[in-house]
């Protein structure tokens, strides 16, 4: 999805393959966040009326419900941190290569690379880890990197926005994807990896005991 016409990168920038920093992605849960979202899926069953209601008033089975959509936004929220790193990352590869540092690539080129065009490799990893709606994930975590500097905490975040966040999130992102023109990067012509921060570590040690043996 692109606000503006992309602006192709030339044939023989595309037909080389360039060999993009890999994505790394960390654990963004905290202790409390695997309670408090079966606590909000819970309450939000009893107010469906899909489950028996405990003793809570209906005001206490929401406040569980927008406590439950602020640990995912905040979770949505560190993913998109690491989407934002790598982006980073991928542009300053950019402005060292000769011949890409001219060529239109913005941010938001990456973006697209990640989420409409997903390399196969990556996309199957996802799907081993579990991930399927990725894209949905990706688009939110990134919106809500677009107008977050810190993780959103519930006291300065209106109730109406924590009830429908990933409807906000879906909208901040297309905001911050269509603010301008970027190149659009031929999927074939740009590789990258995807790792778990604890594998990325698990490859990094066995390449530096690799290194003292030699």
């Amino acid at each position: 999805m692109h606000s503006l016409p992309g602006t192709g990168v030339s044939p023989a920038i595309a037909r080389a393959i360039h060999n993009l920093p890999p994505l790394i992605l960390h654990p963004f849960s905290d202790q409390a966040g695997p309670g408090k979202l079966l606590e909000s899926s819970r309450a939000s069953l009893m107010l469906q009326g899909l489950l028996p209601v405990d003793e809570c008033t209906r005001a206490d089975l929401d406040r569980r419900v927008l406590e439950g959509r602020v640990c995912e936004l905040r979770m949505l929220f560190y993913v998109g941190k690491d989407l934002r790193r790598w982006i980073e990352q991928c542009m300053e590869f950019v402005e060292r290569e000769p011949g890409l540092d001219q060529s239109g690539i913005r941010p938001q080129s990456f973006a697209a690379l990640l989420i409409n065009d997903t390399p196969v490799l990556v996309r199957t990893k996802l799907r081993d880890w579990g991930v399927t709606d990725y894209k949905a994930i990706f688009t939110r975590a990134l919106g809500l990197q677009a107008v977050f500097a810190e993780p959103p905490q519930f006291p300065a975040l209106a109730d109406e926005f924590v009830r429908d966040y990933y409807r906000y999130a879906d909208q901040m992102y297309r905001c911050w994807q269509q603010s301008g023109r970027y190149a659009d990067l031929a999927p074939q012509g740009f590789a990258f990896e995807l790792y778990a921060s604890s594998e990325y570590s698990r490859m990094l040690e066995e390449s530096w005991e690799i290194g003292k043996a030699d």
